[in-house]
């Protein structure tokens, strides 16, 4: 059978009246769940494949998806974004940063403009049969296979997704690494990029950066520039919002502003994936960075018996 047989079978239905999918796609692959939508209630002009990680659903998260605008005959596997609830973690700064967005290929697309282009194909259909180009040359079943695998595996590496072993330690996933990174952040501290800029504050053999207790909350880190001696507040985005970060790291920024006299106090947020929010917030808090830390893990998909 063609290795895409079900995106020939997407295509084909896409040109009917036909909304149901039920028992016509399958439902996962690698891992991840599969969604296809020709509309509701009457067919779209965009009709979509998604595949979903945990957690993630296509009114709101973000994963790999075909979308195909039915007008214009392309297909374009995208770095798919939500757009009922835009989620409040998405695709790598570099992504963001990169990549074309849908709106930038197609001219007032109907739909999911905001999306980032991977791989886009001209369509055609003869006698029943689903060809493919890019740039006007043929693309095979294989080179579109290989497309959608790169996309998933990319996506796997920003969601860190675990395979499906309970007993896995992958399974924990960022949750997991989340809790310990602050330890291994302080035990390896001369090995960071921090410890080439910062020290760590101890008193009399105490060390009293991890956790630097103040009347409105502990600190995660705090530390001093090596140079200047002004002091850094290091916060971790755990499990909370961009905007409950970005208000923590000031107001405990303020604090030490005015308790322990430093004007030039500055702050530092570390996060597992790139978030737009924070991005704005950036750009105008000038004396608050944003570290992304990496997580490199193995990952092999998981083969049910």
């Amino acid at each position: 059978m063609n290795k895409i047989e079900f995106l020939n079978n997407f295509i084909l239905q896409s040109s009917t009246g036909n909304l149901k999918t039920k028992d016509l796609y399958p439902i996962e692959k690698e891992n991840l769940q599969i969604k296809v939508s020709f509309g509701m209630g009457t067919p779209t002009h965009v009709p979509w494949i998604s595949f979903l990680g945990p957690g993630m659903s296509t009114s709101n998260g973000f994963y790999p998806v075909y979308l195909f605008y039915k007008n214009e005959e392309i297909l374009i596997l995208a770095y798919g974004i939500s757009e009922t609830v835009i989620p409040e973690e998405t695709w790598t700064y570099e992504i963001h940063n990169s990549c074309k967005k849908i709106s930038e290929l197609i001219e007032s697309p109907f739909r999911y403009g905001n999306s980032y282009v991977f791989k886009y194909y001209e369509t055609k259909v003869t006698n029943g049969l689903v060809s493919y180009c890019c740039d006007g040359k043929e693309i095979s079943s294989e080179t579109m296979t290989t497309d959608l695998g790169s996309l998933i595996n990319k996506y796997k590496s920003c969601l860190d997704i675990a395979v499906k072993d309970e007993t896995s330690s992958l399974s924990k996933g960022l949750f997991y690494m989340e809790q310990q990174l602050e330890d291994f952040i302080i035990e390896n501290w001369e090995k960071t990029e921090f410890g080439k800029k910062y020290d760590l504050i101890i008193e009399e053999g105490i060390l009293k950066s991890q956790q630097y207790r103040t009347p409105i909350g502990n600190i995660d880190i705090l530390a001093k520039d090596k140079i200047s001696k002004d002091y850094v507040v290091i916060e971790l985005k755990r499990n909370q919002t961009s905007d409950d970060t970005v208000g923590q790291v000031t107001r405990y920024m303020g604090w030490v502003q005015d308790n322990l006299k430093n004007e030039g106090v500055k702050g530092i947020i570390v996060s597992g994936k790139y978030d737009e929010k924070l991005y704005y917030a950036q750009k105008i808090v000038k004396n608050v960075e944003v570290f992304l830390y990496e997580v490199n893990f193995k990952l092999n998909e998981y083969k049910k018996n």
